[in-house]
């Protein structure tokens, strides 16, 4: 297996939105037969939620969808600033939180931006669905789709 991209997602406490963006991600990336080229995670930018699985919601819908999630939270590392090569996130709190950490990296290479700039319609915040009862999977999958286009596949 050879990775020639690494794609890590980031919200705070990375419980909701992360994993599911992570799970979209990987699925389709497995369907498009490329999933062996890359290299996809999530992580928090807190402490808040380490060892907890994803919010049960989130896991309810993604197998409701097929769509398969396997996910612990962490928390961001140095090393995940050296290793990856896209860290995308869900808002500009965490935005400006990843970029604060990433400039006391010496060698960090990732891109850090908003994994809605990616959108077409530019909805640049994935909003919180935490405290919306509903189906998670269609407030991150319709702007994970222009991400692959734009990274090449």
């Amino acid at each position: 297996m050879i990775v020639s991209l690494l794609c890590l997602f980031f919200l705070t406490g990375n419980i909701c939105r992360s994993p599911i963006a992570e799970a979209v991600f990987r699925k389709m990336a497995t369907d498009a037969g490329v999933v062996d080229k890359w290299r996809i995670d999530s992580a928090a930018t807190s402490t808040y939620e380490i060892g907890n699985p994803p919010d049960h919601r989130g896991q309810a819908c993604m197998k409701k969808h097929g769509v398969p999630m396997r996910h612990v939270a962490r928390q961001v590392t140095k090393e995940d600033f050296m290793s990856f090569d896209y860290i995308l996130c869900m808002d500009e709190s965490n935005l400006s939180d990843l970029k604060k950490k990433a400039n006391s990296v010496k060698n960090s290479k990732a891109k850090i931006e908003l994994l809605g700039s990616y959108d077409p319609e530019k909805q640049l915040i994935i909003k919180d669905p935490y405290y919306v009862i509903k189906c998670f999977i269609f407030l991150n999958h319709p702007q994970l789709k222009p991400l692959y286009g734009t990274i090449g596949f």
